[in-house]
């Protein structure tokens, strides 16, 4: 597994301008008031402590570039919830979550299970996002972990845009809320939603690649889980190649930039892909923290 790459931003976001590297393609970035993208990131709410789930994290507590800010409580990320123990499950619920929705494939519902719906008053949606993983289909040979995370998040996009909409368009519904959304190692699919959902709301593409970041600690937590709890799935990770278990904040920084390059911004790109206005701007009562 590959050591966590930072982003190749600076940890701080100055009052005026951010000038990111050139080599990712990316001009300057205006923002409201200064940030600490570190602080944010660190923040002891972030990580929700699990047994069995190691990547559920919370998306509140980040600025917006109207002076708003995510609420904490409300939105969740996470990696496979039918890994949950009665206790994990409770602990979930008593977040005050009312709605779990998951990204993963028919088979990997069929196969594995889902978070324990049947013993919490919990509603479940299931929207894939994808037809097959990268375990079942073919991939390109690419030995960079950012290069391949690149090439499949614009597939990813590419296939898969409606969906990505038919997700948001749930989200901003407010009797779902709060929820979680999740995949199988809270890093691909739902990196993605997480950066459509953050992006429209006008959170600064730095904290959304930050946020991604946390992956790759939550994903050295998952293996030596493990390697002491279930010996197949650290099996199962240690003949994975690197590349699919990687989350390198450079793939998102690219990603991002390609769609503000492409359309002009993310909301844009998400109002291209069907997601409307008044969509988006419910989802922003519901989420963001009024001034």
């Amino acid at each position: 597994m590959p050591e966590p790459t930072t982003p190749m931003v600076s940890d701080e976001l100055p009052a005026a301008v951010l000038t990111t590297p050139s080599v990712l393609g990316l001009g300057t970035v205006h923002l409201m008031s200064t940030v600490d993208i570190a602080t944010l990131i660190a923040d002891d709410r972030r990580v929700v402590p699990l047994f069995a789930v190691h990547n559920f994290r919370d998306l509140g507590g980040y600025p917006t570039s109207d002076g708003r800010e995510t609420r904490w409580r409300t939105l969740f990320r996470a990696d496979g919830l039918h890994r949950l123990t009665p206790r994990d499950a409770r602990a979930v619920v008593d977040l005050g979550v009312r709605t779990v929705v998951d990204l993963r494939t028919v088979n990997e519902v069929k196969t594995r299970g889902t978070f324990p719906v049947n013993d919490f008053n919990v509603a479940y949606h299931h929207l894939p996002i994808i037809d097959a993983t990268w375990g079942e289909t073919a991939t390109p040979e690419i030995e960079d972990v950012v290069e391949f995370l690149v090439w499949a998040y614009r597939e990813m996009l590419a296939s898969s845009a409606p969906r990505f909409a038919d997700a948001m368009r749930l989200l901003a519904e407010e009797q779902v809320l709060p929820a979680v959304f999740h995949c199988a190692a809270g890093k691909d699919r739902t990196g993605i939603l997480s950066a459509l959902v953050l992006g429209s709301l006008g959170v600064s593409e730095q904290i959304i690649a930050a946020d991604y970041g946390l992956t790759a600690d939550a994903m050295r937590r998952l293996i030596v889980w493990a390697g002491e709890h279930q010996p197949e799935l650290a099996e199962l990770y240690a003949k994975m190649p690197a590349r699919f278990a990687a989350a390198d904040p450079r793939a998102m920084t690219i990603i991002l930039d390609d769609l503000t390059s492409q359309h002009g911004s993310v909301r844009n790109y998400v109002r291209e892909i069907g997601v409307t206005d008044e969509t988006v701007d419910a989802l922003a009562r519901n989420v963001l923290a009024p001034r």
